[in-house]
């Protein structure tokens, strides 16, 4: 068996910042990292990610309570990871919001808030973190994008265009850092069973849409987290500016 890509999945030495890492698929994405020797550096608004960073395996991980909406925070976030962690390797924009209605109706508070959390910071922290990363000559971003990005849900008019616009975020960045040592892919998940996703899609709403899905079921956080970690990882030194569909054939039909 070819054991050559083995080290491509350790990352040790490496640090890893994350966003959103307070719970669900932030918090898998962090424990995955963690498990593979990297430090972790996890952004959230909750003060819970100080309790989430110090669960994780390993030492030296760090944890910082941020509005990703505030671009001064975002920098001085960015500072202090590292002046404390001295690098970043991975960044994995995770960080997201869902607010849902009908496009009649949807607000226009509504439609700035989620472009602002899913969109606008992602594309700042993507331009902080990218210029260190372009001076060390590497660097591997992971954005969270969404199936919703790439068809249309009832109901998530802000939330389709956030997603679809961050998988053209992606391609934009892979298309200009790829030559200067820096990859940028995104995953697409279908719905994904963190304490949240159980919630909005209990009882029968649910059932009808994993119905809807090949597998006939949702995603763990735990299978994003490992799409996050390939793409992270040496063994996808060649994927760049791809978007992982990570949806259960949701939606190839």
């Amino acid at each position: 068996m070819d054991t050559s890509f083995d080290s491509a999945f350790d990352f040790t030495g490496q640090v890893v910042l994350v966003t959103g890492g307070a719970a669900g698929i932030g918090q898998a994405v962090a424990a995955v990292f963690a498990g593979r020797g990297a430090r972790l550096a996890l952004l959230d608004r909750e003060a819970t990610v100080e309790a989430t960073a110090a669960a994780l395996p390993g030492a030296g991980h760090l944890a910082l309570v941020v509005d990703v909406t505030d671009t001064q925070a975002l920098e001085r976030a960015v500072a202090a990871v590292l002046e404390r962690l001295g690098r970043i390797d991975v960044l994995v924009n995770n960080a997201g919001i869902v607010r849902l209605a009908p496009a009649d109706s949807l607000t226009a508070l509504d439609w700035d808030l989620t472009m602002a959390v899913n969109l606008r910071a992602p594309f700042v922290l993507s331009q902080i973190v990218g210029r260190h990363m372009l001076t060390q000559g590497s660097g591997r971003i992971v954005n969270l994008a969404s199936q919703a990005g790439l068809v249309a849900i009832d109901g998530h008019l802000a939330y389709c265009a956030s997603k679809a616009a961050i998988i053209s975020l992606t391609k934009v960045l892979a298309l200009e850092w790829g030559p200067r040592g820096v990859t940028v892919n995104a995953i697409s998940p279908t719905v994904v069973e963190t304490e949240l996703g159980k919630k909005a899609w209990a009882g029968e709403v649910g059932e009808a849409m994993k119905r809807l899905i090949p597998r006939r079921r949702f995603a763990q956080p735990a299978e994003i987290a490992m799409a996050a970690l390939y793409l992270a990882s040496g063994a996808a030194g060649m994927v760049n500016g791809e978007n992982l569909v990570v949806d259960g054939g949701y939606t190839i039909q």
